[in-house]
């Protein structure tokens, strides 16, 4: 899936951090914006998923993500695009399978109380011997 350049919605301001004076003069910190629920790359049953999915993420429909990590605004706009990405990829893959509820074998019941009934024998060896 990708989505329309037109669709997305950027802002740039002054990052915090090291970079001495290059920090004050240079809008490097990028927030990259998408309205979901206006997007027209997604197929009703997307918007949906998405929509449930992300709803805590979400403002009025969109999904903001923010960078600052690099003194490039090129090298962080790069990275919020990817941290968009992965967000709407894990948001629409598929529900995992589920789990399947299981009982211990016999044996590893067996050993669990055997090795219960040494514990409890090598701690009633360390007790006081009574007269």
């Amino acid at each position: 899936m990708s989505i329309p350049a037109v669709e997305l919605e950027w802002r740039f301001s002054r990052a915090s951090g090291p970079g001495g004076q290059h920090v004050n003069t240079s809008s490097t910190r990028v927030e990259l914006s998408w309205n979901i629920a206006a997007s027209h790359a997604l197929s009703p049953g997307q918007r949906e998923r998405l929509l449930e999915r992300l709803s805590s993420r979400l403002t009025d429909g969109s999904i903001t993500v923010s960078a600052a990590e690099q003194r490039s605004q090129l090298l962080n706009r790069r990275s919020a695009q990817e941290k968009l990405g992965q967000i709407i990829a894990a948001a629409l893959a598929p529900d995992p399978p589920k789990r399947r509820a299981t009982k211990p074998t016999k044996g590893s019941q067996r050993r669990r109380l055997e090795a219960k009934a040494q514990r409890s024998q090598t701690k009633a060896q360390r007790r006081r011997p009574t007269l």
